[in-house]
């Protein structure tokens, strides 16, 4: 984010920000450094039913700090549910987000890949938790090296409610598709605007960005900005709505008390 002493200069659109180009660089850099390692591709091999075969997913850890055996307790891989159902899928394995280097595969192949998934196709999200995730590194030599989403950066529905009809600046962390099929680290910086009921990003993505986490910025009367997730990417044609947190905490209550 841009340092302390510097303040950053906005346009206000009713309840929206809309960030100078300079910030908006400034933030994206940044967000690339605080959270470039919360982000995973995600692929579809045999795909049962129509959707996108490419995106992205992130970790999120909704209580930050205690652990079970090593293991983040109640952390999550969530990504959009149309891009999980399919007979045989993959979690790709970025070189930075494992240790030590050299060990890991470039992905986790998954049989069943759907029965991996929690799914909640009315909120748009699938939940995968993670203890799995570890058990697999450990299994094959290696363990994680992750930044999610903390609980304190997911948007909480105050916030969301302050998406008005004007456009706000907006980030796209998201993995993107190559042409020779690799999957590289991308910001884009977008716009969001409220539609209904809906938060949506005003422009068509590229390939890969289903899933992906989007951030938006606020800030205080003296200029200092605060990141905030709003959810994640959900398909869509010339624009995309979003998956957003208050759904998503939601759909993650319902995870937890299904499973007991």
């Amino acid at each position: 984010m841009p340092s302390p002493g510097r303040r950053a200069r906005r346009i206000r659109t009713l309840n929206s920000v809309l960030l100078d180009s300079e910030v908006e660089n400034d933030v994206a850099y940044k967000l690339c450094q605080l959270l470039g390692r919360a982000i995973l591709p995600v692929r579809r091999v045999e795909v049962s039913g129509e959707g996108e075969d490419f995106g992205t997913a992130f970790f999120f850890d909704e209580l930050a700090g205690p652990t079970v055996g090593g293991d983040p307790v109640r952390e999550y891989l969530l990504t959009a549910d149309v891009l999980t159902h399919a007979a045989v899928g993959e979690i790709g394995l970025r070189a930075s987000v494992t240790e030590p280097a050299g060990v890991a595969s470039d992905a986790i192949l998954m049989p069943d890949f759907a029965r991996r998934w929690v799914h909640h196709p009315d909120a748009g999200v699938a939940i995968m938790p993670t203890g799995g995730l570890y058990e697999h590194g450990r299994a094959e030599g290696w363990q994680w090296r992750i930044q999610p989403v903390s609980d304190g950066i997911a948007a909480r529905a105050d916030s969301i409610a302050e998406v008005g009809p004007g456009p706000s600046s907006a980030f796209v962390l998201a993995l993107g598709v190559g042409e020779d099929g690799s999957r590289p680290l991308e910001v884009a910086i977008e716009r969001v605007v409220r539609d209904g009921d809906a938060v949506r990003v005003t422009a068509a993505l590229p390939p890969g960005y289903v899933g992906a986490p989007v951030f938006t910025v606020y800030t205080n009367d003296d200029g200092d900005v605060a990141l905030r997730c709003l959810g994640l990417v959900l398909p869509g044609d010339g624009s995309h709505p979003l998956a957003t947190f208050d759904r998503i905490r939601a759909a993650i209550t319902e995870t937890i008390a299904t499973d007991g």
